[in-house]
Order: structure tokens, then sequence, then C-alpha cells
């Protein structure tokens, strides 16, 4: 079975020379200590363009705001868009996916890309049902603008506007923003994408079963076919869980490289999610997947932070065919990139 993995190794991999097993080197390198760089301060940029429009730097970095907490370095990712580069490893990850639902969905779904992601805290949280005491609503896990206004913290944020619109099967991408500890696999920026289904009584009706069973059936057997397409024929588990916004509400996970790999949350949409948006009498399922997660298993990147790399070492290497992990030019790009212009840590945060 000819899988998108297997696709990805023999396009990007094919070419390494020299015998070098890039499994085991690739785990070796990370644990590997980084060169010690003198820190300098993030460029602040003036502007930037989402999806069309500019936004100024004084609409997002806000110093006469209290309830401010967002920084020049989270600000100039705005409008950057890896997703909608169809070279870059996000970009190729999220084609890859759209290719699976336009072969066994019929193209049903609409795809939203290009969604704003400065949204307001009704979006953010109270429509996916965030209750008022959740720790993500704090100030230390979101970025805000103002104290109605934040960074998209999930794209699960355009839920209810896609479903007021009259959007009924949809995927959205784009990127997120949460304020976190910087290491080898977290970023206080990265790139999700959102599946939504809804149903009418007619298509669980003439299944004879329950809605919640039909939905939770359907989704679960989309999102086994999105993992083997991605994977190929892989050992899979579900595992019950909790989200606010989904009952009953699943993570799927699939044996890889001897361990259990969580790939993505997932459940049948809560029915007031429905209601508020004139749906109460249909059922829905949903899911939520990182992106820079699962690019890294794909293509065996070691450091999330490699994926804001615009030094064309990195792009030129992979995409030559010949594997980035080469010694000489994850030193470099480690180096000069991740602890300088790269790194947003603590340090860089406002507040």
């Amino acid at each position: 079975m000819n899988t998108f993995r297997n696709h990805l190794l023999e396009e990007f991999f094919g070419n390494i020379s020299n015998g070098l097993n890039r499994f085991s080197f690739a785990s070796s390198f990370s644990s590997s200590p980084l060169p010690k760089t003198k820190k300098r301060r993030f460029p602040i940029v003036s502007a930037v363009d989402i999806g069309g429009v500019t936004v100024a730097r004084n609409d997002v970095v806000r110093d006469d705001d209290p309830t401010n907490n967002v920084p020049d370095s989270i600000f100039s990712k705005l409008g950057m868009q890896l997703h909608r580069r169809d070279k870059h490893p996000i970009g190729i990850l999220k084609n890859a996916i759209y290719d699976y639902f336009d072969s066994n969905y019929a193209k049903q779904f609409e795809k939203f890309e290009d969604l704003s992601p400065i949204v307001t805290t009704k979006q953010n949280f109270d429509d996916v049902l965030v209750p008022a005491d959740h720790v993500s609503r704090s100030l230390n896990d979101t970025y805000y603008v103002d104290s109605q206004t934040v960074l998209r913290c999930h794209t699960s944020a355009h839920q209810a506007e896609l479903l007021r619109e009259g959007h009924r099967r949809f995927l959205v991408t784009g990127d997120v923003y949460r304020r976190d500890s910087i290491d080898s696999t977290h970023y206080p920026v990265f790139h999700q994408m959102e599946g939504f289904c809804v149903f009418s009584p007619g298509e669980w009706n003439e299944s004879g079963k329950d809605s919640t069973l039909y939905a939770a059936e359907d989704l679960k057997k989309c999102l086994e076919g999105l993992a083997r397409h991605l994977f190929g024929g892989v050992e899979m588990r579900w595992v019950d869980t909790y989200f606010p916004f989904t009952e009953p509400s699943f993570e799927l996970e699939i044996y890889f490289k001897e361990d259990w790999l969580e790939v993505l949350g997932c459940g049948v949409t809560e029915q007031r999610i429905l209601k508020q948006s004139g749906l109460e009498n249909n059922v829905a399922w949903a899911f939520g997947l990182g992106l820079e997660r699962l690019a890294m298993v794909l293509f065996d990147i070691p450091d999330i932070r490699l994926f804001w790399s615009d030094d064309e070492r990195f792009t030129s290497q992979l995409f030559k065919g010949c594997s980035f992990m080469m010694i000489t030019l994850l030193r470099c790009l480690l180096a000069d990139k991740i602890d300088s212009q790269m790194s947003i840590g603590p340090q860089y945060l406002r507040k």
C-alpha cells in the first residue's frame, strides 16, 4: 500500500548517502547540547498582512492596555501562514489530508484556511463551551489583545461562525497561539486543522441507530481511514477522554516506532453548540489535530522550532530529497536560529 508516509520517505529521504540511519541519528542528536549564542532583541515589525488585510502592530501589541500580553515576537508570526506554503512540511501535510477528504467524500468538505487568528473571547471560549473558570482563559495561557479579543487558541473558534453561515461539512486550518514554554516539542505558535460534519435526522433514522452512536461510528470510520492514509497499516486504539465541546470524546492513538502516539482528539458535538446555531434537531462530529506534531513524525523533524526557519539551507536540503538531519546543517541551524532569532522564550514575553 503506497501510503502518504511511504511517499514522503521515497521523495525526501531516498537519496540519503553514506549509510546514515536517520532514525537513530535524529534521536541521538536531539539530546546533544546546543552551542551557546548571544541572545538578541527580537526585531519589531510595524505591520503584518493577514488574509489580504494589513494589521498594524499598535492594534495588537498595546503597551497602554494592562490586559494585553502579546509580544513583538508573537505579532511577527501573524500572517506567515506556513500551512499555505505548498513546499513547506506543514503545507504538504495539510494537502495530504485534503486529498484524503476529497477522495473519500467527493469534495463534500469545504476548506477554510485564511480566517483571521484575531478573534473575540466569545468565539474562542464561550461558543465552544469553555467554562468561565477554565485555566485556558488566564493571561498565563492565552494571548490577549484586550479584555474581549485574543489570538485564537484553537481553530474551533470558528465553528459557530461557520455553522451560522450555513456551512455543514468543513475543514478549518490555521495558526493558533498559546503561551507555553519553548523546547524541542513545544512552541507558542503552531498549526491546527479542525474537521466538522453535521448530519440530518433522515441520515441516522435510515440506519436505525441512535443519533449519537451513528455520529460516533461515522467519526471513527473517517479518522481511522485518515490514519491509514498517512501512516499505512498501523495498529490503532481509541481512548475515552474529556473535552468541553464534545460528548462522548475520544483520542485516536497509533502504535508507531514501538510506542503509542496520540494523533488527534475528537468527539460528538455537544448539542448546546448546535442549538445556538439553530441546529438543535441535528447531530455532528468534530475533530482537531496538530499539524506540527504529525509532520515531525512523518518528516523525522527533531525540533519544532525548525518549522519557522527561513534559512535556505533547511528548505533546500529537505526538498532536494536529502535528509536535512545532517550534523553540519542542524548544528548551524540550531545555533544561529533557535537560540537567537527563532527563540521567543520567557525573556521576550511581556507580563
